[in-house]
């Protein structure tokens, strides 16, 4: 036998050996993987939006699985997919809750104070970096549209004045649209909630009241007309309880931005 041959039977000696202890290594440490993971991410949409709780459709199904979360999680799918994940599960679908973007600034170009011509990219991104882009009201929106090429859904739109109107027909909740708004101004709520100040500003009454028609003034007289309903917060009412916001609190507000949505 010549030193080639030698060195064959050698190396595949060696081969076999750290085959085997592969082989073993694998068996000992691998993880099982639950079938139903799959079964569930193929029920999903796969917009991986977040609006779960979780990163993406994928870690939202291994959590169901798991059972660390509900099945009736995915406000994208709706009822539709919570009763087949449900059905994978073994479990009862449970209500599943539809929540839709709200856009709470009504200032539009018409009714907002711009203090200079913006040249810079187009997005609202960049406009909120350079300093709003002329518009006076720092916590207004900036009307370029993020939250428009945001949407997977074709549900939100900019009107004629700079402002985005949801189509709450088609909207899913995801909150893509939220998360593209560098000033914050959508919010993700139930679809059942209508009552809203329309204004997110927390400047001083005098400072609102120069840069803005249709911004809280911070006056008060909301909250004093409606004290369980309302409250105020750094400059800006807010709506803890719908339910209990009066008609008479919303038509004394003096800028018109406490009012409820048309079902």
């Amino acid at each position: 036998m010549n030193t080639a041959i030698i060195s064959l039977v050698i190396m595949g000696a060696v081969a076999l050996v750290f085959g085997i202890i592969i082989a073993l290594a694998y068996s000992k440490f691998k993880v099982e993987v639950d079938p139903r993971v799959e079964e569930i991410f193929e029920i999903l949409p796969g917009v991986n939006c977040g609006a779960c709780g979780y990163p993406g459709c994928q870690n939202y199904a291994e959590a169901v699985a798991s059972g660390a979360a509900p099945p009736n999680k995915c406000t994208v799918g709706g009822p539709e997919v919570a009763a087949k994940v449900a059905a994978i599960m073994g479990l009862e679908a449970g209500e599943v809750e539809r929540k839709v973007a709200k856009v709470l600034c009504i200032g539009d170009r018409e009714k907002s104070v711009w203090t200079a011509d913006y040249d810079g990219p187009q997005t609202c991104a960049a406009a909120h970096v350079a300093g709003g882009a002329g518009k006076a009201c720092s916590y207004g929106c900036l009307g370029f549209g993020d939250c428009v090429e945001a949407c997977p859904f074709d549900a939100i739109h900019m009107n004629d004045k700079g402002i985005p109107v949801v189509d709450e027909e088609k909207c899913t909740g995801c909150g893509l649209c939220a998360e593209a708004c560098p000033r914050d101004i959508i919010v993700i709520e139930p679809i059942e909630k209508r009552t809203y100040v329309f204004c997110r500003s927390h400047d001083t009454p005098k400072r609102s009241r120069e840069v803005c028609s249709v911004s809280c003034i911070a006056c008060g007289i909301c909250v004093r007309l409606a004290p369980e309903g309302l409250k105020m917060e750094d400059n800006l009412a807010v709506v803890i309880d719908p339910e209990k916001v009066t008609d008479q609190a919303i038509a004394k507000c003096p800028t018109k931005v406490l009012f409820r949505m048309e079902p």
